[in-house]
């Protein structure tokens, strides 16, 4: 989490939501880390979550990442949800829990989705108060007062 941390330090310095993830082979070695990229790529899809899983992907040369955990600093959308389900992760461990927007227990669930073939395992609340602390300071120099 500290390296996801990171990561979502570095976007903030970028002037894009804070986000980091990491995706960690069954050993905990990592094979990729990314940072939210929206702003910069002009990309939608550009979450810190499924640019790991991508460079992940291309690092083990495949798109199956079974056996891989994705550790992110804020609880995945529905897009990165889908995501690390269908690249078949056999973990995700977050930090900080997103009421507004959360696919992972918050406001939905869908990696525990019973009619979906594969459900990772969640592991939730890892330095969440430190992982929603960079949000908020983000956010808080943002804000019109």
């Amino acid at each position: 989490m500290r390296l996801a941390l990171a990561e979502a330090v570095a976007a903030g310095a970028r002037d894009e939501v804070p986000v980091g993830a990491v995706v960690l082979d069954a050993d905990g070695g990592v094979l990729a880390a990314a940072g939210n990229d929206r702003e910069a790529s002009a990309d939608p899809t550009a979450h810190a979550e499924v640019l790991a899983l991508r460079r992940a992907a291309r690092a083990r040369g495949e798109w199956r990442l079974s056996g891989c955990t994705l550790v992110v600093t804020l609880e995945p959308c529905t897009m990165c949800a889908g995501a690390a389900v269908l690249s078949r992760v056999d973990r995700i461990v977050y930090g900080a829990v997103d009421d507004k927007g959360g696919a992972v227990g918050s406001l939905w669930d869908v990696v525990r989705d019973r009619r979906l073939n594969h459900r990772p395992e969640v592991v939730m609340g890892v330095l969440a108060g430190e992982c929603a602390a960079v949000l908020k300071e983000f956010f808080a120099t943002r804000r019109i007062r």
